[in-house]
């Protein structure tokens, strides 16, 4: 099994968090590594929990339900991505599947080891939710994005298509 500092820091590096080698020691302490075997479900979608993951290597597919027992693949998720950061900060209900594609392997973070260490250790905290703002900010950007690509493409505006 791979040492979780070593797997923690090149998290981190992907993330941008910056975290010192200090702060990389306490943040291994609480999280824990999880290997998926292909096709093997991390979240699925209309349950909760409050946990937080971040891919390390291998890649999940995000996938929604979309009626007759279909399911829409949304994004693929790959090392260094975050997943459940809404669950993880509010407890909200998850709106998709995250399933594994070949062996993958994440580590994961309740939100009760997080706030442990709010006392502590503030501003390592601190920097932790700021590497989960700018995920979900990349996220948010991504969907606008697709959002704009796809009105132009029904309302054919601009020329583009």
């Amino acid at each position: 099994m791979r040492n979780i500092k070593h797997i923690f820091n090149n998290c981190s590096t992907k993330l941008k968090g910056d975290f010192t080698q200090a702060e990389c020691e306490i943040l291994s302490k609480a999280f824990v590594v999880h290997h998926l075997q292909d096709d093997e479900i991390l979240i699925r979608e209309g349950e909760r929990d409050d946990t937080l993951s971040i891919v390390v290597s291998g890649n999940l597919y995000v996938t929604r339900q979309s009626g007759c027992d279909e399911q829409v693949t949304l994004h693929h998720l790959n090392a260094g991505d975050i997943a459940g950061a809404m669950g993880f900060i509010d407890g909200s209900y998850h709106t998709a599947t995250l399933r594994s594609s070949g062996p993958s392997e994440v580590i994961t973070l309740h939100r009760g080891n997080l706030e442990d260490m709010i006392h502590d250790h503030p501003r390592l905290v601190y920097k932790l939710m700021c590497m989960i703002i700018r995920s979900v900010h990349q996220t948010v950007l991504r969907m606008d994005q697709q959002y704009v690509d796809m009105s132009n493409y029904i309302m054919k505006e601009h020329g583009r298509y």
